[in-house]
């Protein structure tokens, strides 16, 4: 017996006005929430493609939205350099984290409290610049402080993807340098406690 795929979608949803960039099913898959053009994050219903929910929380392209392991908070990158967390069934805002460049990627750990943000000056510019004026560094941001606490540099372009293995020992990150760097926690990263929080 052979399995025979369909080419027809189950659905279509049309985005109204600013482009989708990026989208992710939501919370138990009742819905797909994407990322748009205009800095714009939607809700939609997967079975209708009906809009239920819209935020307009950046300010520029959302370049990335990845979901947290059990999908009920995500997080967004912008090119407005910060990056997001949002409730994925309310869309309601949770954590905000500031940069100094645009960003491309933005990922959460399982393990610890952080986010990992990548980035960097545009491709076009990285002629005229240093690595460090670029900022290509893999950036770590403690998830509930918002502070940044920690840089792993590597790349000599901007990065354009992360991703952060499900086990939560290890992340990799892709660049405009052509190469795709992993990265595995050391043993201290698993001990870590923030000074505030203890």
């Amino acid at each position: 017996m052979s399995l025979i795929e369909s080419n027809e979608p189950i659905n279509i949803i049309y985005p109204e006005g600013s482009k989708a960039m990026i989208a992710e099913w939501g919370y138990l898959n009742k819905y797909i929430i994407t990322g748009h053009e205009d800095g714009s994050v939607v809700q939609y219903d997967w079975k209708t493609g009906d809009q239920i929910k819209s935020v307009h929380p950046h300010t520029a392209e959302i370049t990335d939205l990845q979901m947290a392991e059990d999908r009920t908070y995500f997080i967004t990158s912008s090119k407005d350099k910060s990056a997001q967390i949002f409730e994925s069934s309310t869309l309601n805002h949770l954590k905000k984290y500031m940069t100094d460049a645009p960003l491309n990627s933005a990922s959460i750990t399982p393990i610890q409290d952080f986010v990992i943000l990548g980035g960097g000056q545009d491709a076009m510019q990285v002629t005229t610049t240093t690595m460090r004026q670029g900022k290509f560094e893999c950036r770590f941001y403690h998830k509930i402080l918002e502070e940044e606490v920690g840089r792993v540099k590597g790349h000599f372009g901007p990065i354009n993807t992360i991703a952060v293995h499900s086990d939560g020992k290890s992340f990799s990150s892709g660049g405009e340098d052509g190469y795709v760097r992993v990265h595995h926690f050391d043993e201290d990263y698993f001990k870590f406690k923030y000074p505030e929080l203890h």
